[in-house]
């Protein structure tokens, strides 16, 4: 039986997105120390504020400042915190709702174990040292002691701060840790590469070879187990050119990534072409696997030498 493959795998990019002025004035807000929400049309202050009201869609910009201080509504203890969360030790998730808010605003809060988290306990913002108009500004909640119940009166606020100019837009880090397996299919074409084969399975009934492999024939739906060795060549049936210099990609642009049809496979893998310039790329391109140093898997590919190959021979894989 074939041992399946497994390895931690990280899917990590940088989100950027523009603000509307709902969402700049509260970030911009939340860098002076200041929480805004926003109105709606029947009184309800929400925090975080929306542009447009959940309950009638109807466009909201009626700006107002709520307290720091609140309540918790909600909570659920986090013995493990996990790399980008809000504090290194263990901390309560809570939701909190702030003196003069309507809804509540999810975050961490520091305290010393379960035992002193309870839904109604009074906590208040503690800001980070440096902000830069992100939810990040406010650090965490800390409980709050002081005296009774702060009673907030919610004042109108028209979203502009003194000093450094209004936040317009945020990077947010997606990061995914994960472990990936294959399954067995996959873990064969992965054993093979290492080799410097590549190898696919073959439909018992279309009798069509898949590369790379997945178990099962995906036009027929059955199951696959008769590995076929394919290539090394193959033809190029369509590709594009890449203009945009990835992150921690060491690769000069302009480039290309193609759609390559192994020589035996009826079924295009896609792969980045070499050793040619950009610009004489083509549909039918005959090329040929150059492997990593390591001989793990084809770094790119690149022509052959031969004649291009005639349309008809892969027109039913484009």
């Amino acid at each position: 039986m074939t041992e399946v493959l497994s390895a931690p795998l990280v899917v990590e990019f940088p989100f950027t997105r523009s603000l509307g002025p709902v969402q700049s004035a509260f970030l911009t807000g939340l860098r002076e120390r200041a929480v805004l929400g926003v109105r709606t049309a029947d009184g309800k202050v929400l925090v975080p504020p929306v542009e447009y009201d959940p309950r009638t869609a109807e466009e909201l910009r009626d700006l107002v400042e709520v307290a720091t201080t609140g309540t918790v509504t909600t909570w659920a203890w986090n013995p493990d915190p996990r790399r980008g969360q809000p504090l290194g030790s263990p901390f309560a998730w809570v939701l909190v709702r702030l003196d003069g808010a309507d809804t509540s605003l999810l975050h961490a809060l520091d305290a010393p174990g379960p035992d002193a988290v309870r839904t109604g306990m009074r906590v208040r913002v503690r800001w980070a040292a440096e902000r830069t108009g992100a939810i990040t500004d406010i650090a965490c909640f800390e409980p709050y002691e002081e005296g009774e119940p702060v009673v907030h009166q919610v004042t109108p606020h028209s979203g502009e701060f003194a000093g450094e100019a209004a936040v317009t837009g945020i990077v947010a880090a997606a990061r995914l840790d994960y472990t990936y397996s294959p399954g067995r299919a996959q873990s064969q074409y992965i054993r093979a590469l290492s080799g410097r084969r590549t190898v696919g399975e073959r439909c018992p009934s279309c009798r069509k070879v898949y590369v790379p492999p997945r178990g099962a024939c995906p036009t027929c739906g059955v199951a696959t187990d008769e590995q076929v060795e394919v290539g090394p060549r193959g033809t190029v049936t369509t590709f594009c050119v890449v203009n945009i210099k990835a992150k921690n990609l060491d690769i000069e642009v302009p480039y290309v990534y193609a759609h390559i049809a192994l020589d035996g496979a009826d079924l295009a893998l896609h792969g980045r072409i070499g050793g040619i310039p950009y610009d004489q790329v083509r549909m039918g391109l005959r090329v040929e696997p150059v492997w990593t140093d390591g001989g793990r898997y084809p770094d790119h590919y690149r022509p052959t030498g031969e004649p291009d190959a005639d349309y008809d021979t892969y027109k039913e894989l484009v």
